[in-house]
């Protein structure tokens, strides 16, 4: 389904092709029609087998030994295309790899009309395997007890595991976001539709180099029979543009649409799109409900979590009545997986990327700036799936030394609100340490402090968090939001003021790496709001020494001692440890923030690419003051995105140098805000006139700019001078890039939960 093979592709292909000698070409094996090996259980009964052994042993015995075994044990068993092609050059009949990544299933033909031979590359037995309900009429198997059994396919069974061919595609604006990230969406899709055994599976992610040209290409070349397109804030339009080829196809699949940007605007895309099909929750059940659908076992109305025009004829489905209708959702807590294939992992890499992964899903508040619909209440996995997986993972690493041996897990609640919550948070921290990785994560304030907890409880508590550092934690995100308490009352965040800064003194006392996310701008905040959270921002009585050395008893007390704060503080502001300045608060479709907005009159346009509303400010000078920080945030964004992917994938003097050019980008934020609030104050609430105030506000953004790419270019050439070869020719080009001048223009990324 790709464009191209991969270059490990080719390279595996011609590897094996010499190894079998240039006097022997692969068609002389192809060839021979000889029946499947015999089935002896006494080849690699040792307990130490590895799924590269079984498939050397079983090629070997295909081949007589005419294939190299070491070229063998470079095939990427995390991508089955690769396998399937590579195998199929090398073996007398067609090939099927299927099942997920921890128990790939190999079905190699016989020569023989509906004979195969399946081989669980895990070496578990057929019979532990959770089959689907077809197979019990199509595909039987003569040993169920091994891991490797001759088996009679009928056709409908090879129906079953071949079609439909699926392909899942993520978004991507390059331009805005320089370095990728792991595509957990389509990659735990895929591992739900490979779960079933059912059709054939391929991922197109546009972070990896192909354009949108590219993968209407690819679609047209190769049409998928179901296609699942993930997209997120600021790929409306490329979304648009990607439907309008699809839906102009003489046949068009059957599209799911799924992430955050495609929930907000469901209603319209189903209005321009009548059979489009709107993931509204956790995509796994979705996706493995639309493959039953396309094979006609279920009713459209039986996919989970869709939502669908009522007006429409969607593909093999019925003319439905109304305009339109959604369909129950899961809960979180009834997902037992929310694991990943991994066929993309290496191409991140590649690129630079980082890996990511999700322990639990959900959150245990309801902030009012977040439409909650497609997210759900929070639900943590136990970590007993997770060992397979991570160790495959960790063979991708093993491929790319280069690359920071760190696990994102991208949680939006790490710990979550369970009776047990902290014996879990531990297991799945030990599950990833013991499997050689470092990690970061996100969790909530108030897993750290909590104003009706006892003191027992915060000791307990801080004991948990030296115990995640003791497992390889290195870092973890905080939604912070504000530290004033009218303002997180205003985003229903159940948090305080005073209980924001107990714990950002509490976790830099223990020794918890930290970065905290914060809004500064909201359209209902007042001036005195926004002075007080310049002010708290501006902080330097927050962040602590790290005090490995103190019980826990004496810092759970002290932070709340100024005595003891005094004696150990940093003296940094806080503002130093804030992930991005001078965000605004984005009134988002459907969030409980916007309806009270609309209620005070101050809502505008709707943005679809953003799956946002335009919202004036009440103090207008605010407006224009966070207006013109957008222009800020934009014209610096890619530069210091690069810097923070940068980070995410460097260890040592490296990374902590790239983490203090993040600081000068900070600390110019931080006087830019505080020039504007000077400026505010001289402009009465009362008597409008932008036309004077937004020249003053572009002369700050000018002066800042100026004074910050000073401030950067001795820092970024101590950074430089530690960086890996390529790393600093990324960062170069970013650097020149950010340099360049330019004039102050809006790319909408802002993100109100900073990840």
């Amino acid at each position: 389904m790709t464009a191209a093979r991969s270059a490990t592709e080719a390279e595996l292909i011609g590897g094996l092709g010499c190894a079998l000698g240039a006097d022997l070409p692969l068609q002389i094996i192809q060839s021979t029609g000889k029946d499947a090996p015999e089935m002896s259980n006494q080849t690699l009964k040792i307990q130490d087998a590895t799924p590269h052994d079984r498939l050397s042993d079983i090629v070997e015995r295909y081949t007589d030994g005419a294939v190299a075994s070491n070229e063998l044990r470079r095939l990427p068993l995390e991508q089955p295309h690769v396998i399937r092609r590579v195998l199929e050059n090398l073996l007398p009949g067609r090939v099927v790899v299927t099942g997920t990544i921890e128990r790939r299933l190999l079905l190699i033909e016989h020569g023989h009309r509906e004979q195969w031979l399946a081989v669980d590359l895990s070496g578990e037995a057929h019979a532990t395997r959770r089959w689907p309900g077809w197979a019990a009429d199509h595909l039987m198997l003569e040993a169920p007890n091994s891991w490797q059994s001759s088996a009679t396919i009928d056709e409908q069974g090879m129906q079953r595991l071949l079609r439909p061919r699926v392909l899942l595609t993520a978004l991507y604006r390059p331009e805005i976001f320089p370095l990728p990230r792991f595509p957990l969406a389509i990659s735990d899709l895929a591992r739900a539709a490979r779960s079933t055994l059912t059709g054939q599976v391929d991922l197109l992610d546009m972070q990896l180099g192909a354009t949108l040209d590219d993968l209407i290409a690819a679609i047209d070349e190769n049409p998928p029979d179901v296609l699942g397109v993930s997209a997120t804030f600021g790929q409306h339009d490329l979304m648009l543009r990607l439907l309008d080829q699809v839906y102009s196809m003489a046949v068009a699949p059957l599209v799911l649409a799924g992430g955050s940007l495609t929930a907000r605007n469901e209603r319209l895309l189903l209005d321009r799109y009548p059979q489009l099909l709107v993931a509204r929750g956790a995509g796994e059940p979705t996706i493995q409900d639309a493959i039953s659908y396309w094979h006609g076992d279920i009713s459209l109305p039986d996919i989970r979590g869709i939502g669908y025009s009522g007006n429409s004829r969607a593909q093999k489905g019925m003319l439905q009545v109304g305009r339109y209708r959604r369909t129950r959702t899961i809960a979180n807590r009834a997902q037992t997986d929310n694991l990943p294939e991994l066929d993309l992992l290496d191409a991140t890499f590649t690129h630079r990327g980082v890996a990511q992964l999700e322990t639990s899903r959900g959150c245990t508040n309801y902030c009012s700036f977040c439409p909650r619909g497609h997210k759900g209440t929070w639900s943590g996995a136990r970590p007993d799936g997770m060992p397979a997986v991570l160790a495959s993972m960790s063979k991708v690493f093993d491929r790319h030394p280069e690359t920071s041996r760190t696990l994102y897990l991208v949680d939006e609640e790490f710990i979550g609100g369970d009776p047990d919550a902290v014996p879990r948070a531990l297991a799945v921290a030990d599950t990833v340490h013991r499997a050689g990785f470092r990690w970061e994560s996100s969790c909530r304030v108030d897993q750290v402090v909590d104003p009706h907890r006892d003191r027992q409880w915060h000791l307990d508590r801080a004991r948990m968090w030296h115990g995640l550092l003791q497992r390889g934690l290195r870092r973890m995100l905080f939604g912070v939001e504000s530290g004033v308490t009218s303002i997180l009352e205003r985003f229903n965040k159940e948090t305080t003021a005073e209980q924001n800064a107990l714990a950002i003194r509490t976790l830099t006392a223990l020794g918890v790496p930290t970065r905290f996310t914060y809004i500064t701008f909201d359209p209902l905040m007042t001036r005195d709001e926004l002075a007080e959270s310049h002010a708290f921002q501006a902080r330097t009585d927050l962040l602590l020494r790290p005090l490995p050395y103190l019980p826990v008893e004496t810092i759970v007390d002290g932070v709340r001692d100024e005595t003891f704060v005094a004696a150990h503080t940093t003296g940094r502001p806080l503002h130093t440890g804030i992930s991005y300045m001078l965000v605004s608060m984005e009134c988002l479709i459907g969030a409980a923030y916007t309806r009270r907005a609309e209620q005070a009159g101050l809502t505008r346009t709707i943005r679809p690419s953003m799956g946002r509303v335009d919202a004036d400010y009440a103090d207008w000078r605010i407006g224009s003051a966070s207006h013109h920080a957008q222009l800020w945030i934009d014209r610096n964004f890619a530069f210091d995105y690069t810097l923070k992917s940068l980070e995410k994938i460097l260890d040592g003097q490296a990374r902590r140098q790239v983490r203090a050019a993040r600081v000068v980008l900070k600390n110019a934020a931080a006087t830019l805000l505080g020039r504007m609030l000077d400026l505010i104050d001289r402009h009465p609430l009362h008597t409008p006139a932008p036309e004077a105030l937004n020249p003053a506000l572009i002369d700050l953004l000018n002066r800042g700019l100026g004074e910050v790419h000073a401030a950067m270019t001795p820092t970024i050439a101590t950074v430089l001078a530690v960086l890996p070869a390529d790393r600093a020719d990324i960062l170069t080009t970013a650097h020149t890039h950010w340099t360049t001048p330019t004039g102050w223009d809006l790319i909408n990324t802002a993100d109100p939960c900073g990840t």
